[in-house]
């Protein structure tokens, strides 16, 4: 039972994290119904662009230590597919 606690509590803080950046993101949005100047929203979007890479690189790091490492520890099939799809995704994390 406290582990159904303990997800749901890294579930809240994660949701919290990304309505964070969904008020960055409209914040964007009122920079330029504002004509905000073009450095100044280069700036936020820089901002908000650190803010997702770090939410991504937060949930590969907890897909790894969870999905991967269980699939991992019990082998076979879904061994190779979720070490393929870490991957994958780090891949696009790369060239993003």
């Amino acid at each position: 039972m406290r582990r159904m606690a303990d997800r749901k509590k890294h579930k809240d803080d994660v949701l919290v994290r990304l309505r964070r950046i969904e008020g960055q993101v409209r914040g964007l949005q009122r920079l330029v119904e504002q004509d905000t100047y073009c450095i100044d929203i280069l700036t936020q979007v820089s901002a908000t662009t650190r803010a997702l890479q770090s939410f991504a690189l937060q949930m590969l790091d907890e897909h790894m230590a969870t999905c991967v490492s269980d699939a991992v520890e019990k082998g076979g099939e879904d061994k190779a597919l979720k070490l393929k799809e870490a991957s994958d995704a780090i891949a696009r994390l790369v060239r993003s």
